[in-house]
């Protein structure tokens, strides 16, 4: 997956949040305008190969001044928003370094 790709796809409105990415969302107060907008400011920190599920990636960028993570991938046509949180201790130093073995 690459920027150009989701941003594209966010802009045509060719996008859905999976029920878990929804629930978390809700269990960090974020609204999905936030989520997009983050989004359509990120940046690509990690792609995940093919898994049997299709290739992902997680996506950083801000909503104002809370950074959003978000992992994303492609079902048909879709951009499919499979999580997003606000990435914290223990498992984040900040927004775009992973704790030390907090590895995939």
């Amino acid at each position: 997956m690459d920027l150009q790709q989701i941003w594209l796809k966010l802009e045509r409105r060719e996008y859905l949040l999976s029920s878990h990415a929804d629930r978390a969302r809700q269990e960090d107060n974020l609204t999905v305008k936030q989520i997009k907008q983050a989004l359509l400011d990120g940046t690509i920190l990690e792609q995940y190969p093919d898994t049997g599920r299709g290739e992902s990636c997680l996506l950083v960028g801000f909503a104002g001044s809370t950074p959003i993570h978000a992992v994303c991938g492609c079902r048909g046509d879709q951009l499919v928003i499979i999580t997003v949180y606000i990435p914290k201790p223990p498992k984040f130093i900040d927004p775009w370094t992973r704790a030390r073995g907090d590895e995939l």
